[in-house]
């Protein structure tokens, strides 16, 4: 029976925020579990709170959290609690990452829980990693000849180096507009749209601070439609596809986080072939990567009704706007159930 859920949220990312929002959604879905909730700082430090848990966001955890850490020790599994110079250890049966971007979404969380022998929700380290970089996803799109807008990589030190050249070859192989984005990074942040050399100059730079890798693509005019994955394998399944309805002139931080214009309609308005054909791409995609738990898979779909891929997102946002959990309600799985899932699947791939 699964007791001590560990939910980790915060963390070392530009989504440091976006984390503490999604948490207050896990944790209210989370029934019949012992809850320890670990914040990490945006400098690193893990600190425990075992205190009221209904404004988990607004606490003051440098006065209340006391230090805690994952242990790698298979055999002496669990969360140390560091009091003082007492050590006590608390039993962990599955880890929950509520860790969005760099340092919760890439693979580094997954391997110190694959490390310490724990269960935990979510993609495998090799999924993390090949989800969250947007280049290497761009070739495993490309090697399953599923759509997808036409793209440049470039690495920062040739942008900072011979940026002339960078921006030569983008407006001959990809012209204007184009989107900037940051290979490794989520929540749109770094991503820009140049309609112009000097506002792609610009962006160029900028992205380089977020990231040792930029991806250019080419705009797609289309509706942007999403969809969920839940499961692993050949068991996997897709929800019903939702839309997105910016406010903005894309899905950028603003639109998606701080426009209350920005909407969202689940399920899509779609021919039903447009969105089986959504599902099976997302379920492709997926599979390939060998993801498992979860993940929200991001299309367009063009003027013509063509389908084009957009991203994947191994752990997709959870907040009250956030389309996930959305779409697997429209599916017929409430939030509560969604949550038991995604841990029954966690405990199932550890065994």
């Amino acid at each position: 029976m699964i007791k001590n859920v560990l939910v980790l949220f915060g963390g070392c990312s530009p989504e440091h925020d976006i984390s503490k929002e999604s948490v207050t959604t896990v944790l209210n879905a989370l029934n019949g579990n012992t809850i320890i909730p670990v914040y990490i700082t945006r400098d690193g430090k893990w600190l425990m709170y075992d205190g009221k848990l209904d404004n988990i966001t607004s606490i003051n955890w440098e006065k209340f959290g006391t230090p805690a850490i994952l242990s790698p020790d298979r055999v002496n599994r669990g969360l140390l609690r560091i009091v003082s110079e007492k050590v006590k250890a608390i039993p962990i049966d599955v880890v929950f990452p509520v860790l969005h971007g760099p340092n919760g979404e890439d693979g580094t969380i997954q391997g110190l829980c694959e490390l310490a022998g724990i269960p935990y929700v979510g993609c495998n380290v090799a999924a993390s990693a090949v989800a969250m970089d947007k280049a290497i996803m761009k070739l495993v799109a490309k090697g399953l000849k599923i759509p997808q807008a036409e793209f440049l990589v470039f690495g920062t030190d040739e942008i900072k180096s011979d940026l002339n050249s960078v921006l030569k070859k983008i407006r001959y192989k990809i012209g204007y507009p184009c989107f900037v984005k940051p290979a490794v990074g989520g929540s749109s942040i770094g991503i820009s749209k140049a309609p112009n050399r000097k506002i792609l100059s610009d962006a160029l730079q900028m992205a380089t601070d977020f990231s040792s890798r930029i991806v250019i693509e080419k705009t797609v005019e289309g509706r942007e439609i999403e969809v969920g994955v839940l499961g692993a394998g050949m068991n996997a399944k897709a929800s019903v596809p939702g839309e997105i309805l910016s406010a903005g002139e894309f899905y950028d931080f603003e639109a998606k986080y701080e426009n209350p214009k920005s909407k969202t309609i689940v399920p899509a308005n779609l021919p039903e072939e447009i969105s089986a054909q959504i599902q099976k791409y997302a379920l492709d995609i997926f599979r390939a990567i060998g993801g498992s738990g979860l993940s929200r898979v991001d299309f367009f779909v063009d003027v013509n009704g063509r389908v084009i891929f957009n991203e994947i997102n191994t752990v997709p946002g959870f907040t009250a706007i956030s389309m996930y959990m959305k779409m697997w309600e429209a599916s017929g799985i409430p939030r509560n159930k969604l949550v038991e899932n995604l841990i029954e699947i966690a405990v199932e791939k550890y065994e």
